[in-house]
């Protein structure tokens, strides 16, 4: 392995995260800063991309970059396929040529989702397991599946999109997203959507609130569901839950078994790790970190 570092990007649609890190995982630079890319269009967000990397080979040499991104990601060509509307324009974005053309060394690009996963199954709280499931509660619900370190892409990039499961009254994001336990909250209390956040309705479940209460247990209803018809197709010896839930790792982990415990035919349940995401708001840049590790190892 060359003496260097890599750089690394998570871009989001509300905030682009960077770094440096060694091929262990060790940071010795990180930052975050707010996407413009909704106010000021695709460009304005590349040339923030451009100076961050800019900043990152002054201070290091860069054996290679790794992205995580948003979006449904050809990585063979290390192109945007389809980004919603978070990320305006961002659909058929040239990402690697970008990263490529800037700095003269290889790049890999992969979903933000995907990512996060590969984190966790190297460093995080997916270690050593395969088959491995990563679900992701935020403003959607995401998801990947890893088999033996390796990421299952499908025919069309679609595989893992847990979000889409169908269930009783719609799919797994309309009912266990964080979104909608939010609205579910602000509804119940007549409140507007904008005054209620996740990290509300955890601070005022935890301090008996009925209704914050009854809407965390229908989320998680509905997510031990989607987890069960996970099982059904993949068995896999451990189940990551991340996002900015994983934070509620304490409060939510023994009414999740306990769902599950009631759901899942016993040896199933018994043979399957539950587990909250260790690696917060680094598993994207981790696992991108990964795949360029994986990139050089092939060559």
């Amino acid at each position: 392995m060359r003496v260097g570092f890599y750089a690394l990007f998570d871009i989001g649609g509300t905030e682009i995260k960077y770094g440096a890190a060694d091929e262990n995982g060790c940071f010795v630079k990180k930052g975050s800063v707010k996407n413009p890319v909704r106010e000021e269009g695709i460009d304005s967000m590349l040339e923030l991309l451009e100076e961050r990397l800019g900043e990152i080979k002054k201070e290091f040499p860069v054996n290679g970059i790794g992205v995580s991104t948003a979006g449904v990601v050809d990585t063979e060509k290390g192109v945007i396929e389809f980004a919603s509307d978070n990320i305006p324009g961002y659909t058929g974005t040239k990402l690697r040529d970008f990263f490529e053309k800037l700095a003269g060394v290889p790049c890999t690009v992969e979903n933000d989702v995907n990512c996060a996963g590969l984190g966790e199954a190297w460093l995080g709280a997916g270690k050593k397991a395969s088959p491995l499931v990563c679900i992701t509660l935020g403003t959607g619900v995401g998801g990947c599946v890893i088999i033996n370190g390796k990421l299952i892409h499908g025919t069309s990039n679609f595989a893992g999109e847990v979000g889409y499961i169908p269930l009783a009254g719609g799919t797994l994001e309309e009912l266990a997203s964080t979104s909608a336990l939010v609205r579910r909250v602000a509804l119940k209390k007549s409140l507007d959507v904008c005054d209620v956040d996740g990290k509300k309705v955890f601070e005022w479940a935890q301090k008996g609130d009925s209704i914050c209460l009854e809407a965390i247990d229908s989320m998680l209803d509905y997510l031990a569901q989607g987890i069960w018809t996970i099982s059904c197709i993949v068995n896999p010896e451990a189940v990551v839950i991340g996002g900015g839930i994983a934070a509620q790792k304490k409060f939510l982990e023994p009414m999740l078994k306990k769902k599950l415990s009631n759901v899942m035919i016993s040896n199933v349940f018994e043979t399957t790790r539950i587990s909250f995401a260790d690696l917060g708001n680094d598993a994207g840049m981790l696992g991108a970190l990964h795949c360029i590790l994986e990139l050089e190892s092939v060559k």
